[in-house]
C-alpha cells in the first residue's frame, strides 16, 4: 500500500483509491450515497480529507459482514463531519448491528435447513414451501404455486369474483 506523507491533508480520488484498496468507481458511488465526501478544486477535481480512508474502510468492513448501505449512512451520519470513526465508534455500531446479523444468519440457516425439500416439486407449489410460501401463509387464500406477482393475483382474484368463480390453482398441485 502506498504511504502517504503526514504532511498531505487532503487525497485525490487516485490516491484515496490506492490507499483503500477501493475502485475509483466504488469511491464515487459511495460519495453518490452520501457516505464519503470531497470538495472540489477551482480545476473540479475531486479532493477528500485524510479522514476518508477511515470512513473507507468503516464502509467495507460493515459491507463485508452484509450491513446495507442506507443503514452505514445513518450510521456515519451520526459521526461529526471530519472525524475518524474510532474503535469505540465501531463497537458500538457493530453491537447495535448485531440482532440483524442474527436474524439474517437464521433465516439463511432455515433456507438450507429446507432446500431439498423443494428440490422435487419442480414448480414449488408444495403446500408448505418455505422457499416461495413460508409458514403456508398463501395457503389460506388458494392452492397452487406462489411464483406470480401480487397484484397480478389480486387482480384475477377479483376478476373470478366478480364472474362467481371460486381462486383456482396457478400451477400443478
Amino acid at each position: 500500500m502506498p504511504q502517504i506523507p503526514e504532511k498531505i491533508h487532503e487525497l485525490t480520488v487516485g490516491q484515496l483509491a490506492a490507499r483503500s484498496g477501493a475502485a475509483v468507481s466504488a469511491l464515487h458511488f459511495y460519495e453518490s450515497k452520501g457516505l464519503i465526501s470531497s470538495r472540489r478544486t477551482s480545476g473540479n477535481q475531486r479532493r477528500f480529507s485524510r479522514d476518508t480512508l477511515r470512513r473507507v474502510a468503516f464502509v467495507r468492513a460493515a459491507q463485508r459482514v452484509g450491513i446495507p448501505l442506507a443503514t452505514i449512512r445513518e450510521a456515519l451520519a451520526e459521526l461529526p463531519e471530519g472525524r475518524t470513526p474510532t474503535e469505540e465508534d465501531w463497537s458500538r455500531l457493530s453491537a447495535s448491528w448485531r440482532s440483524e446479523l442474527d436474524e439474517r444468519i437464521m433465516q439463511l440457516n432455515r433456507l438450507r435447513d429446507h432446500l431439498t425439500d423443494c428440490i422435487g416439486c419442480g414448480c414449488l407449489s408444495l403446500e408448505t414451501c418455505v422457499l416461495s410460501n413460508p409458514d403456508d401463509v398463501f395457503g389460506q387464500r388458494l392452492t397452487g404455486s406462489r411464483l406470480l406477482v401480487e397484484r397480478r393475483e389480486s387482480a384475477a382474484a377479483g376478476e373470478r369474483a366478480s364472474r362467481g368463480r371460486a381462486p383456482r390453482a396457478e400451477c400443478c398441485d
